[in-house]
């Protein structure tokens, strides 16, 4: 399934969920704030459609029946060199590794509205390559600003999955534990973000 939604010059996005109301939501949002949205439910047609219309970026649901989005971003990445966002309601040990390991512009834990993930799109265009210069295929690059944004949003994600909290909850326990330590917030989240992954590792 596909549909083009506002074609405008903001730049083309696919959106890949399994959640039809999730879809929807995203698409409908996207296309208001001035960008091309294509959409897929599945993973399987995600790669049709990114082969197809090639998006500028595309935001994958990483739990889906089938093709999982993990699945879709590494086609993405080996094949097509498209840059990619996730959406996920899940932020433990493994899938957090995951998310850095395939590189991931930025991972964003449900339940999210629109105008958190608005900002995070133009921040990943924002810090994209411009295609046209880009001689060969090349990694998604991204400044120091928007890395400690991606580290940041996987450290909250952590807090939010281990301790059930809200997203403001996890902020006040991130800048809590920032001042207890007494260094500042970017720091706090990366030892977060570290530890979870000597975990996964498994050391």
């Amino acid at each position: 399934m596909s549909k083009d939604v506002g074609a405008s010059g903001k730049g083309r996005i696919l959106v890949v969920d399994d959640d039809r109301l999730v879809l929807a939501t995203l698409t409908h949002g996207l296309a208001q704030a001035g960008y091309e949205v294509l959409d897929a439910d599945n993973g399987d047609d995600a790669i049709l459609i990114a082969r197809q219309h090639r998006p500028d970026l595309a935001l994958l649901d990483i739990r889906m029946e089938g093709m999982t989005g993990f699945d879709v971003a590494g086609y993405l990445r080996d094949y097509l060199q498209l840059p990619f966002m996730f959406l996920s309601a899940f932020a433990d040990e493994a899938t957090v590794a995951k998310v850095k390991e395939l590189g991931a512009l930025a991972y964003l834990v449900k339940p999210l509205d629109i105008h958190q993930i608005v900002p995070a799109v133009e921040a990943a265009f924002a810090n994209r390559p411009a295609r046209a210069a880009a001689a060969a295929p090349a990694a998604p690059a991204i400044d120091a600003a928007a890395s400690l944004e991606v580290v940041e949003a996987m450290a909250l994600g952590v807090l939010m999955h281990r301790y059930s909290l809200t997203r403001a909850q996890a902020l006040s326990r991130l800048e809590r534990m920032a001042g207890e330590q007494k260094i500042d917030l970017g720091e706090q989240a990366r030892r977060i973000v570290e530890a979870v992954e000597q975990l996964a590792l498994g050391s």
